[in-house]
């Protein structure tokens, strides 16, 4: 079957002096022609990929999905809160844990319309808990308050758009939350207190399309962070209905919790790998705090910190992977807490009132397991362990390639131990580099089947990220973008160079940002990759902002409306650089439910390869019940990870074994 026909229209403008064309603009909107073209080039992709391969890799799949999966504890007021996913479940369930029991608060499993619990913040007091529960994954929610420990909801509020954990906190007598818009309004940002009687109050409104609020509370007053989501960020307290500005940290980030009489504020502000300051709770909130370093800047990057009853326990980065570092609560090293090498830490979580805290731990061969540590004992104790049947024992190293400007980029290697790569080895090479998310050492179920085949697995640090800390986020942003790009070449031809695949044998993956990373690597060196995922993309990046959330990441890419950021963008821009050339097999994922990153991007990519481009296929799978990919079911993740691990397995030539 060939691919469909894309009607081109002739669109051209002219931006700051350059003719653009746009022939594919119509597949921006959503009417009947579009979703017509969208079923078309569904068809397609499941007349490309491989029924074979798809029959060899399912049985496979399945068990994996039936492990199940534990999210970190939240504790407060002395009780344990967790999520839980059963291996006959669909979702996790919200569930209160008690010793090794656990009653449920919250199933989704019995809810209607594909409905997912995608949140959950409790009370100080144990007492409440909050969850945000959403549709078909479009991150739009409705607000629920529950009786703890009987899971009645006792509150509701409905359609509170884009609100998270971190948008929302606890007051004596209700709560905070930032209510935004709906699907395309979501900019518009009303900061609310509620009773749990239902009496609601607008304490501000906020609507610069580039900064986020998060809310916390303390004492009964609310303290507000104004970010950007790469940029800096302005703590402030609601006096007299001012928001009054507590601590600035410019162009830093910065993000504060309270202890009784203590306010902790971890910040990179004359600090870029991070430090952790410490003033009295009650100035804080006056809005006069004179602030102590008490963890100065380290080795290590500060990624965050949990505050118990008389210890602080401070995750870092270092090199890449984590370190946990436990600290009296004046700043004093009291221990390292053990780690295997190459690992993640996640969830890290205290209650003030407690000697205790939380956390998982995972690697590329383990998965993310539940951890309690004793802070007064000094000891661990492993909560849950996934079990699973498919076992990989994971040979994990970590090497450097030297990239632009001299940078030392690093890369984590995984295969099975006993695969011996060479030029025949088929490999997957992985990468983000943005928005200060850092690619540490990660679990993936559904990747086992790929290494216990034969593959292996390349994860890059790409600039953009913040594993080396700030700096290596700017070097990676704005009129630096073009450094992630490079970085992930660096590393394909590293790879190629020391025999552990070869450009034939060699797909290169990512989502989101990750997915503007894919494309622009595509269209750069298309010479590199035996196969091509680009999942949830940007890369229409002259027109990225238009659309659902884009504005707010002009902080992160410069704004196309401007002529200097235009000529970067332009230079990169995976849209406008397709050409009449070779391109590898690429597949490209979207769903209509996205509410971050608009499905045109993937459409009028995939339109102009199949009309512009050689090679190929290029294909364009769409989703229809799903979103950016939060609030997924296990079997719609099954089937995801089996459209893309199908197309890697039959382009990249890998056998599936039994």
């Amino acid at each position: 079957m060939d691919s469909p026909e894309t009607r081109r229209d002739a669109v051209v403008e002219e931006l700051h002096g350059e003719r653009v064309e746009d022939p594919y603009r119509w597949l921006e909107g959503d009417g009947d022609e579009v979703a017509a073209w969208t079923e078309r080039q569904n068809e397609y992709v499941d007349s490309v990929l491989d029924d074979d391969v798809r029959e060899a890799l399912e049985p496979t799949f399945e068990p994996l999905a039936d492990v199940p999966s534990f999210g970190s504890v939240t504790a407060r007021g002395g009780r344990a809160f967790q999520s839980v996913r059963d291996a006959d479940q669909e979702r996790p369930v919200l569930t209160l844990r008690a010793g090794g029991d656990r009653t449920v608060l919250a199933d989704p499993n019995t809810w209607a319309d594909e409905a997912s619990m995608d949140w959950f913040t409790p009370s100080p007091d144990g007492e409440h808990v909050a969850y945000g529960v959403a549709t078909g994954g479009n991150e739009q929610y409705d607000l629920r308050i529950a009786d703890v420990p009987s899971g009645e909801v006792v509150h509701e509020v409905a359609e509170v758009g884009r609100t998270n954990p971190g948008m929302f906190a606890w007051s004596d007598d209700g709560f905070y939350y930032v209510a935004t818009g709906g699907m395309g309004e979501q900019m518009a940002k009303e900061l609310r207190h509620e009773t749990l009687a239902g009496d609601r109050a607008v304490v501000g409104t906020h609507d610069d399309q580039h900064v986020w609020p998060g809310l916390d509370a303390h004492r009964g007053r609310l303290v507000v962070s104004f970010s950007e989501m790469s940029g800096g960020t302005e703590l402030a307290v609601l006096n007299d209905g001012e928001f009054v500005t507590v601590f600035d940290g410019g162009d830093a980030a910065a993000d504060v919790s309270f202890a009784g009489d203590d306010a902790y504020v971890r910040t990179e502000k004359n600090a870029p790998r991070g430090r952790v300051l410490r003033a009295d709770a009650d100035d804080f909130l006056a809005g006069n705090p004179d602030f102590e370093t008490v963890v100065p800047e380290g080795e290590g990057v500060v990624r965050s910190v949990a505050v118990a009853d008389s210890h602080l326990v401070v995750h870092e980065h270092r090199d890449a992977h984590s370190h946990l570092a436990v600290y009296d609560r004046a700043g004093a090293p009291a221990f390292d807490v053990p780690l295997p090498d190459y690992v993640s830490v996640d969830g890290l979580d205290a209650d003030t009132d407690a000697a205790e805290c939380y956390y998982r731990v995972q690697s590329f061969g383990t998965p993310a397991t539940v951890t309690r540590c004793d802070l007064d004992a000094r000891e661990t104790e492993t909560l849950d362990a996934p079990r699973l049947d498919t076992e990989v024992d994971v040979d994990v190293t970590q090497e450097y390639v030297e990239s632009t400007d001299g940078a030392r980029v690093p890369v984590f290697i995984a295969h099975a131990r006993g695969t011996t790569p060479d030029a025949e080895t088929p490999a997957v090479l992985s990468a983000y580099g943005g928005f200060r998310i850092n690619r540490t050492p990660a679990f993936s179920r559904f990747r086992l089947p790929f290494l216990a085949d034969g593959g292996v697995f390349v994860q890059v640090c790409a600039r953009g990220g913040s594993e080396f800390g700030e700096e290596w986020h700017e070097a990676g942003m704005r009129e630096h973008k073009q450094h992630t790009f490079d970085d992930v070449v660096a590393a394909a031809e590293h790879v190629v160079d020391e025999s552990y695949t070869s450009p034939e044998k060699l797909g290169v993956v990512g989502g989101s940002n990750g997915g503007l990373m894919a494309g622009a690597v595509l269209t750069q060196r298309p010479d590199l990759w035996g196969a091509v995922v680009s999942a949830v993309p940007l890369l229409d990046m002259l027109r990225f902002h238009e659309f659902l959330l884009g504005e707010s990441w002009t902080v992160e890419y410069g704004h196309p409306e401007d002529p200097e950021a235009f000529e970067y963008i332009r230079e990169y821009s995976p849209y406008h650089n397709v050409e009449s050339r070779e391109y590898p097999p690429t597949l490209f994922t979207t769903a209509v439910g996205d509410s971050r990153v608009h499905p045109s991007h993937a459409r009028k990519m995939a339109a102009r390869l199949q009309s512009e481009g050689r090679g190929g296929p290029f294909l364009c799978r769409t989703k229809t019940d799903t979103g950016h990919g939060t609030g997924k079911s296990m079997s719609m993740a099954v089937e995801e990870q089996l459209d893309q691990w199908t197309f890697l397995y039959g382009f990249l030539g890998v056998e599936a074994n039994p």
